[in-house]
């Protein structure tokens, strides 16, 4: 991935599957650079503690269209990073789902939203 950090966000999911992680994770690798595998799956963890799946994304590394890949369920997203890296990434979102903003914050030089997705 590119070393420019402002082009850089951190993906958490929660409040899902797997299946579903899975799914959002694969749908934004095929828009741009990230530091997950592709043989990394997401799986269920075992006991009654939640569960957060994370991956971080390289905004400056462009690889085309979001893949339309379904999600079964509604969840909820966070993304943190640089400013333009955000809402690049949350627009790569909206081509595929249908994304609602529950909350934002902002920094200096960063920003976080929680997002809720929905199949589209």
């Amino acid at each position: 991935m590119d070393q420019d950090q402002s082009a850089q966000v951190v993906v958490e999911l929660q409040g899902c599957s797997a299946r579903d992680a899975d799914a959002v994770l694969t749908a934004l690798a095929g828009a741009f650079g990230t530091d997950r595998a592709a043989s990394d799956t997401p799986s269920e963890t075992p006991g009654e503690r939640p569960t957060v799946w994370s991956a971080t994304f390289d905004t400056s590394d462009r690889r085309g269209r979001t893949s339309p890949v379904r999600i079964d369920a509604a969840l909820d997203l966070t993304a943190q990073g640089g400013y333009h890296a955000v809402t690049d990434l949350q627009e790569a979102l909206d081509e595929v789902y249908a994304v609602e903003v529950l909350g934002s914050a902002s920094g200096d030089q960063e920003k976080e939203i929680q997002l809720r997705l929905t199949p589209a």
